[in-house]
């Protein structure tokens, strides 16, 4: 059960100390973290990629905005008493009211990137990185936003794509960079074994996330080859979503092909688990109290 007494960012921290690694998984909008919550998942997390594709049709080439993905982290962490991690690309023009903004709208934290402006998603050829400097200015304003906000225990994260860009050792001396710049957790991306997870986080003294994408340039690993490799965060960020995708598809074929939803109802969630998760029944019988006359508006 959350704490309310405890900032989101802290219960994200707790999280990652007790759970090693913290299973964190992705949610398009406020009914998918409600599901993970049900499936008994601890932590969410909103991707960029997500908020793209699912809340404006588009390709995760940086096209929204930072007003765009906090409206959805604000939805989501309004509706479900989770901490949330979200996607904040290279930061936009400003980290610091990056960070400020995804605080004030109920994230836990967010992860900051070393790609230029420009960028590409993370299992996709032609990534370009920035020099190091730049991203430990990106990370010095967004400790600065945090020092400002209401949240002292917001989460930075740093994430790093040179390891497919550079090699390895030029992303474990990013990181340790990153590290001293006053990243709280290191996204290391796109790696491909796991020895190759265990001397990163070996040479770090920070938590580790590894990104555990369908279809992308690293195994799925499990959790227990996580651990092992020293891993403190496995992230899922399109896992549902993806499947909720080839669902609807399916439905919508279905729908044209025999002119009826008859075939694909076996494949449905039922009205009264729509229900149960929502809390549907507690919420009608609080608007028929309001309803009533005399009752407080």
């Amino acid at each position: 059960m959350t704490d309310r007494s405890v900032s989101p960012g802290q219960q994200l921290r707790n999280l990652v100390e007790q759970h090693r690694p913290l299973q964190v998984v992705g949610a398009v909008n406020a009914y998918a973290g409600l599901l993970a919550r049900d499936a008994g998942f601890d932590a969410l997390y909103l991707s960029g990629s997500g908020v793209a594709s699912a809340s404006f049709g588009l390709p995760d080439l940086g096209y929204t905005t930072l007003e765009q993905v906090a409206e959805d982290a604000r939805r989501i962490a309004h509706a479900v008493p989770l901490p949330l991690l979200v996607d904040a690309d290279t930061g936009w023009d400003d980290p610091g009211q990056t960070v400020a903004t995804l605080s004030a709208a109920g994230a836990a934290g967010l992860h900051l990137e070393d790609q230029v402006e420009a960028k590409r998603c993370g299992h996709r050829p032609g990534k370009q990185l920035v020099d190091t400097p730049a991203m430990v200015d990106r990370l010095s304003a967004a400790v600065a936003g945090r020092a400002d906000g209401d949240d002292p225990a917001f989460v930075l994260m740093a994430r790093t794509d040179a390891y497919s860009v550079e090699g390895l050792d030029a992303a474990i001396a990013r990181a340790q960079a990153y590290r001293q710049a006053g990243a709280d957790m290191i996204f290391a991306e796109a790696m491909s074994s796991l020895d190759e997870y265990n001397t990163f986080c070996d040479a770090l003294d920070a938590p580790v996330l590894a990104n555990i994408t369908e279809f992308g340039k690293t195994p799925l690993f499990t959790v227990d080859q996580l651990r092992d490799a020293g891993v403190s965060l496995a992230l899922y960020p399109l896992s549902a979503f993806r499947a909720m995708s080839a669902a609807a598809l399916d439905v919508y074929r279905t729908l044209r092909e025999h002119g009826t939803q008859q075939p694909a109802l076996g494949a449905m969630q039922t009205r009264d688990e729509l229900y149960r998760i929502l809390d549907y029944h507690q919420h009608e019988q609080a608007a028929d109290r309001l309803a009533q006359p005399g009752s407080p508006k």
